[in-house]
């Protein structure tokens, strides 16, 4: 256990972004798996704007890497487009 007054501030913050950065990146992920399903074109359209929003978000804050962040994208943009 942590003997400084700053290291248990440290653990409680690191506990309290590691609970936001989990629910961020899992809200993107179920955003993105709400894409996937979609068949209508327009609907896609809306949403991939809102998951490319989504995913640059957790890239800039480094809860994905950011090559990562792009491949998504780039895939999602092609599916999307395919519809």
């Amino acid at each position: 256990m942590a003997n400084h007054k700053s290291a248990l501030k440290r653990i409680r913050s690191n506990g309290a972004k590691q609970l936001r950065n989990k629910y961020q990146h899992k809200t993107t992920r179920t955003f993105v798996k709400r894409l996937k399903e979609t068949t209508d074109k327009k609907e896609a359209e809306e949403l991939l704007l809102k998951v490319t929003s989504m995913i640059d978000k957790l890239a800039k804050n480094n809860i994905i890497h950011k090559n990562k962040a792009s491949n998504q994208k780039s895939k999602l943009t092609k599916r999307v487009a395919a519809l």
